[in-house]
């Protein structure tokens, strides 16, 4: 695993800047946009490229609703139920090209602001994420990074030319430290040892097969951004099958 300690992570992805940047890096993109372009396939089964900016325009809203919660003091969830989410991500989708980027935009707007707003004593209130906070309970100032992962992530399930190759260094650094971290707590990965820049590390048992790679094609490999094409293993033989990212 790179040699980040998780406390230095933490600190990378949980500042406004790199959420600023990736948010103009998804703007930028979404500019070459026609409406035909926005009705295509992203790489998120069942979602067009408009469901998937639908997403990230409602999941500003719902931290922006954890980070109101925590200024305010009361409970704020992210979406009233799974239901409404998956409601409101349609109704998005159904909008033309400009009003969805509008929505987008001001979406991310009210985040920023919101961001802004929160007293620094308020970035360790406790707030639950998740539809109806029915998801895990963190410090606030975790919706930064929980924004910078939706960015990042969505960004290449555009499938419109930005890729794993185009994450910044911080986001792999913490991200890769985190899926792998994840995948060390669950009973349902294959035993797999990493060769990452010289280092390794195990999820399952680790085993006999080792998968090499740059830090990049591994942690797309490892959240379902790729199919690992450009990874090896040893001995040599198919990648191990690896269930959903969480």
């Amino acid at each position: 695993m790179p040699a980040t300690s998780s406390k230095n992570a933490e600190a990378e992805g949980e500042s406004a800047g790199p959420v600023t940047a990736a948010t103009d890096r998804l703007l930028a993109t979404t500019s070459t946009f026609d409406a035909e372009a926005l009705t295509a396939s992203s790489l998120c089964a069942g979602w067009t490229r408009a469901h998937v900016l639908a997403h990230l325009a409602r999941n500003a809203d719902a931290l922006t609703n954890l980070l109101t919660w925590a200024r305010t003091g009361t409970e704020n969830f992210m979406y009233p139920s799974k239901e409404q989410r998956d409601a409101d991500i349609e109704t998005g989708a159904s909008q033309p090209l400009d009003d969805l980027i509008d929505d987008l935009k001001r979406a991310s707007d009210r985040f920023a602001s919101a961001v802004t707003e929160l007293p620094a004593a308020a970035w360790q209130q406790e707030v639950r994420m998740g539809p109806g906070g029915s998801g895990p309970t963190i410090p606030a100032r975790r919706t930064l990074w929980a924004r910078l992962q939706e960015l990042e992530v969505h960004h290449v399930d555009l499938d419109a030319g930005y890729a794993p190759d185009d994450w910044p260094d911080m986001f792999v650094r913490r991200a890769l430290a985190e899926t792998i971290r994840g995948f060390g707590q669950r009973d349902d990965v294959p035993d797999v040892t990493l060769a990452i820049d010289g280092t390794t590390a195990r999820i399952g048992n680790g085993g006999h097969v080792t998968v090499k790679g740059p830090p990049r094609q591994i942690l797309a490999w490892l959240i379902g951004r790729s199919s690992g094409e450009r990874l090896e293993t040893t001995p040599a033989q198919p990648l191990p099958r690896l269930p959903q990212w969480k």
